[in-house]
């Protein structure tokens, strides 16, 4: 039997099989709404086979966005737009999941089309927030968030939360990695502060901690919260594998239920070792250290590599992004290179001619 193809069960949401839709960005919003863009890309995923899908990263206030164009769920209209997306998703076998974020001193960016820069205030842009005065390369430095910005912002996340659940999503994933706002605050690489939000491993927890703890706090008993970390800051001095080991065991017993062990983001020289899986070992060592399920990223591009990585427990789940992105329907091809079979949806049954679709 297909591991890639077993189901998956987190509290009580069970995934009928291990593919996730990774969050995305698509940079397609307006005033962080979702659209007809958004409803057709994420529902062409759920048609396709992947039992969760997620949304992109989406922004908790008009300032955590990356771009002015990116996604939100900072009030109850965001939620009602979000709701008819997640309506269909469900309809069609798959579990709805939102990226809760911000975007912290890596936001207020044009488009990655239209050169992926720091806006100017004449062009839409803001100013941003982080751990320490400290700009991503030659990105404008942030100001440094005060104590009570830093629970106002819990609070923030707390009420996405809320939003998100009432837009009808199962799953909520905290993003904490690629060098946004929760990474920020991790890293010793940007996180300067002399407070008890700096410094320690400890105290570079905090804050990510307590945002996690206030979704968590949000979400349902039932339902699962997710994290995506960057395990690694790819340069010397950073955060790394060992700190998220730590990490990871912290979530855990604020009742986290899954980690993608995702890296990078947060230093503009990183070095990064790239190769099919690179990330997996990543994946596996988080699974193991911390004892809880993880899902693997990073140049995964087929069945039989996706197939390995679960059958030689280095991660849970397949978390995908660009191989979905090249084709909604990877989980359908999977299956049947795999000898799985998927149940297709009513309208195109008249292309599965026995049980792997041949």
């Amino acid at each position: 039997m297909s591991r890639l193809f077993s189901p998956l069960r987190l509290r009580t949401v069970e995934f009928p099989n291990r593919v996730f839709v990774s969050p995305m960005c698509q940079y397609s919003s307006d005033n962080g709404m979702p659209n007809d863009w958004h409803f057709v890309h994420l529902g062409s995923r759920a048609v396709g086979g992947a039992s969760l899908v997620l949304t992109e990263a989406s922004a908790i206030t008009p300032e955590g966005r990356i771009t002015p164009w990116d996604a939100g769920i900072w009030s109850a209209a965001h939620a009602t737009a979000w709701k008819r997306v997640t309506d269909f998703i469900r309809a069609n076998g798959s579990v709805p999941g939102m990226q809760i974020a911000h975007a912290g001193r890596k936001a207020s960016c044009n488009k990655p089309w239209a050169g992926g820069k720091p806006l100017a205030a004449t062009e839409g842009g803001w100013a941003t927030l982080g751990p320490s005065a400290v700009g991503f390369g030659d990105y404008p430095a942030p100001k440094a968030m005060t104590v009570a910005e830093i629970e106002a912002t819990v609070e923030d996340f707390r009420r996405a939360a809320g939003f998100a659940l009432a837009a009808g999503f199962d799953v909520a994933e905290v993003h904490a990695a690629h060098g946004y706002l929760l990474h920020e605050f991790l890293s010793p690489l940007s996180n300067l502060r002399t407070d008890a939000y700096g410094g320690s491993l400890e105290n570079r927890m905090r804050f990510p901690l307590a945002a996690t703890q206030a979704i968590r706090e949000a979400w349902p008993d039932d339902k699962p919260v997710l994290v995506r970390i960057s395990a690694t800051d790819w340069k010397e001095g950073g955060w790394d594998l060992a700190q998220s080991v730590e990490f990871s065991k912290r979530l855990k017993a604020l009742g986290v239920d899954f980690i993608t062990c995702s890296s990078g983001g947060n230093a503009h020289d990183q070095k990064i070792d790239l190769g099919p899986g690179y990330q997996v070992p990543f994946s596996q060592a988080v699974r193991k250290e911390a004892g809880i399920p993880t899902g693997a990223v990073g140049l995964i591009h087929d069945a039989a590599q996706a197939e390995h990585i679960l059958h030689t427990g280095q991660a849970d789940a397949i978390v995908l992004a660009r191989a979905l992105l090249r084709d909604p329907y990877w989980p359908r091809h999977a299956a049947k290179a795999l000898g799985a079979t998927m149940a297709w949806p009513d309208q195109y049954k008249r292309c599965d001619i026995g049980p792997m679709g041949r």
